[in-house]
């Protein structure tokens, strides 16, 4: 276990969270139920995804090492353009139609449950939905395929995202309120635009 890299996934992945549509629904399931709940379900969640994305990073270390660079520096670019170009409106509807959908099954599956339980399976339900194939969880992949030590990127990438789900049950709008989700993707698609470059550095001169 390396805990510089421990930290430097925790940062990546963190910046690469925030302003996605996941911590916009985490926000609003917030405001509607118990906060702690709501993140111990989301974090749940988040660590099933982050474990299965670690595993699958398992897997691509059998590709050549080029090739899981030049995939990362893709991922990185692609999300970067993403937080650039897409607009506030368009990741707050996608996160309310996260939380829509997610109560819909939840209602169907834990429809029955009582008390914490049910805001925690709400919660549950709607980041395992919204999770699957996002940025994050591609990203944490070629992570761990990139640095052989499954591990410190498994504790990084889930203390990264239970990081978001706290702030976005916890204190989401009063964040919004000092510092715009506009201000927030901006930045993280710069930061994000600035590992890229430096990936494909990596690449030609390493």
């Amino acid at each position: 276990m390396q805990l510089g890299l421990i930290a430097g996934v925790f940062a990546l992945m963190f910046v690469a969270e925030l302003p996605d549509k996941t911590m916009i629904a985490t926000l609003i399931m917030g405001s509607r139920y118990r906060p702690l709940f709501v993140w111990i379900g989301a974090t749940a969640a988040f660590a099933f995804h982050m474990t299965l994305a670690v595993v699958v990073g398992r897997l691509l270390q059998l590709l050549p090492h080029a090739w899981v660079e030049g995939v990362t520096a893709l991922l990185f670019a692609g999300g970067a353009i993403y937080l650039l170009v897409s607009s506030e409106e368009e990741a707050t509807k996608e996160g309310e139609e996260e939380v829509e959908e997610g109560e819909e099954i939840e209602d169907e599956v834990v429809g029955t449950w009582r008390g914490g339980l049910r805001p925690i399976g709400t919660a549950f339900m709607v980041i395992f939905l919204g999770e699957f194939g996002d940025l994050t969880q591609i990203l944490a992949a070629n992570l761990a395929a990139k640095y052989h030590d499954p591990l410190s990127v498994w504790i990084g990438a889930t203390a990264a995202m239970a990081s978001v789900a706290a702030v976005g049950a916890f204190g989401g709008r009063a964040l919004l309120r000092f510092l715009p989700l506009a201000v927030i993707r901006k930045g993280g698609g710069v930061l994000l635009a600035i590992f890229a470059i430096y990936t494909i550095v990596r690449i030609f001169t390493g």
